[in-house]
């Protein structure tokens, strides 16, 4: 958080309601009683404001949306804003009763609603009788009001944001008979205890709501920046599982393939030689075996061996005559 005590201070976030108007459950977060008024305690308002973004941010990032909810007059344009700056589904003119659970018929409104919106948009509700076409726009003016900032939410949220958890009881009664975990902006008048994550502070003062919104608001945007780190980090694995995956799909039909002849019997290793090759690998095996074929020429008559055996004979009896005479 960017945020500081003396900011919580300036902004006079430790001003809680008159002490008759206090809920006795918010007890363990007023710091003292004077002059009447209650004051909160800011090192609790903070250290509630830590887990409180902690949770946004956790939750935005593994793919939640959270549900911005402040219909009294002075949270409605900050709501607004902080919607727009998240891109997260609002409620700030009205809780419309049973949002949440009554849920499958307010989608079929919704549906309703673009059916309208889209009849506007290509002039075709102006072909409409003028009677008829003059009831469709006073519905959608009553629609715009009670659905604004929720039309494109498809689902439940995974968490609900309220400003003033006294004043949005329908919406955190809602949310909890639903056992949607809840952050809400709570004053000494509220029930801290219907919250899951309560932030107290003065829910009155603009200046006070502004300053702890901005900070929830902060810790979605960061879970937003969060999410699409995690969801490109599974692109980029999901892609090298493909890749890996084709290359062992590559490699065990090249060794499929080994072992294959062109008549169909299996393959010993060798390459498959052209014409030319086999004409050459033929002339070398010729070669080879005329070089083998060539023998000392051995006599085939008795009188040559003779020959042979009288020259051997005399060869030896010189070289014994030379020793004798050395």
């Amino acid at each position: 958080m960017n945020i500081t005590l003396r900011d919580l201070l300036d902004a006079g976030v430790h001003f809680g309601h008159q002490r008759k108007r206090w809920n006795p459950r918010s007890k363990d977060f007023v710091f003292d009683h004077r002059h009447g008024i209650s004051v909160i305690d800011l090192e609790k308002t903070f250290n509630c404001l830590q887990k409180a973004t902690a949770f946004l941010e956790e939750t935005v990032a593994a793919g939640g949306d959270v549900l911005l909810v402040g219909t009294k007059k002075q949270a409605q344009e900050i709501i607004r804003e902080a919607g727009q700056a998240t891109n997260m589904p609002f409620a700030a003119n009205r809780w419309l009763g049973g949002t949440l659970t009554n849920f499958n018929t307010i989608k079929t409104s919704l549906a309703k609603y673009k059916k309208y919106l889209k009849m506007e948009a290509d002039e075709s509700l102006g072909k409409l009788p003028k009677k008829e076409g003059a009831a469709i726009r006073r519905e959608m003016v009553r629609m715009q009001r009670n659905f604004e900032g929720i039309i494109d939410l498809a689902k439940l949220p995974s968490a609900i944001l309220v400003i003033d958890s006294n004043h949005e009881e329908i919406a955190v009664a809602e949310a909890n008979r639903l056992k949607i975990p809840l952050v809400g902006i709570v004053d000494t008048n509220s029930d801290p205890a219907l919250i899951d994550y309560p932030v107290p502070g003065n829910d009155d003062a603009v200046k006070s709501i502004r300053i702890l919104m901005d900070t929830l608001v902060e810790s979605i945007q960061a879970g937003l920046a969060q999410r699409e780190t995690r969801s490109a980090q599974k692109a980029v694995t999901a892609s090298a599982r493909k890749r890996i995956q084709a290359a062992q799909v590559e490699d065990s039909s090249v060794d499929s393939e080994e072992g294959v002849t062109f008549d169909g019997s299996e393959l010993t290793g060798q390459d498959v030689l052209t014409p030319e090759q086999e004409e050459a690998k033929k002339a070398a095996q010729k070669e080879a075996e005329e070089k083998n074929s060539k023998k000392i020429p051995v006599p085939d008559s008795v009188a040559a061996k003779e020959e042979v055996n009288d020259e051997a004979k005399e060869e030896s009896k010189e070289t014994k005559e030379d020793k004798a005479e050395s």
